[in-house]
């Protein structure tokens, strides 16, 4: 069972849209699912759809909520593939934090005392990693996450386990970004980076031009497991 919801936002600045999926019985847990800069579109509907598929509470937080509510883009549109840009320059990432915080609170009032995990694409890859320094939720996923390589300072936040899925071709991290991360958290003991070489950025899409099949199956296979075990 799917629906759109509010919940309230812990800075007090409003309402947060968010799609909720919902499992036949009791969840077995939570996931967040963090978009990209594409809104809740189709594609973040469909991976709620197969967390909830696979027993689990699936939430999706509109993050543009304060300037483009509602919002729906499609990356293989190039003028909504600008728009999305711009949204992204228009957006502070701090925000995303108080959001995904609020909805880890409302899950757990909602749902009760059951853990939340997150998973993250793009942007909303780097809010897991924001998460994972910033809040309590009890593992994190960011896929193709940009910009981490800024925020490595943060590092020694990381309290609960946290896994990164690094397009090895990724458009928008450079090789060097890249080489940072793994210079910052390879030996990080609550940190799993994965590689995947060849790999632009949006390979795990789940529908659309982006999507590569074998590795986004691959890479959502191991979210899966590490989700299963650190949420159980």
């Amino acid at each position: 069972m799917s629906e759109a919801v509010q919940i309230a936002s812990i800075k007090d600045d409003g309402a947060i849209p968010v799609y909720v999926a919902r499992p036949a019985a009791a969840p077995k847990g939570a996931i967040i699912v963090i978009p990209e800069i594409f809104g809740v579109n189709p594609g973040i509907r469909q991976k709620c759809d197969k967390w909830a598929a696979n027993g689990y509470l699936a939430v999706a937080p509109d993050i543009f909520w304060r300037f483009a509510a509602g919002v729906e883009l499609d990356p293989d549109i190039e003028a909504q593939l600008n728009q999305a840009f711009g949204y992204f320059q228009q957006y502070d990432p701090a925000d995303g934090v108080y959001d995904i915080e609020s909805t880890i609170r409302w899950i757990r009032q909602d749902a009760g005392a059951i853990k939340v995990g997150c998973a993250g694409y793009c942007l909303g890859g780097r809010l897991a990693y924001m998460a994972a320094a910033r809040t309590d939720v009890d593992a994190s996923v960011g896929y193709y996450g940009v910009m981490i390589d800024t925020m490595l300072d943060e590092a020694h936040r990381i309290a609960n386990p946290l896994m990164l899925h690094i397009a090895c071709e990724d458009q928008f991290v450079s090789a060097q970004a890249q080489a940072a991360v793994h210079a910052g958290l390879d030996g990080h003991p609550r940190v799993t980076l994965y590689d995947y070489p060849g790999m632009p950025h949006g390979f795990a899409a789940e529908m659309g031009d982006r999507r590569h099949a074998a590795e986004a199956e691959l890479a959502d296979a191991r979210t899966e497991a590490f989700l299963a075990e650190h949420l159980a």
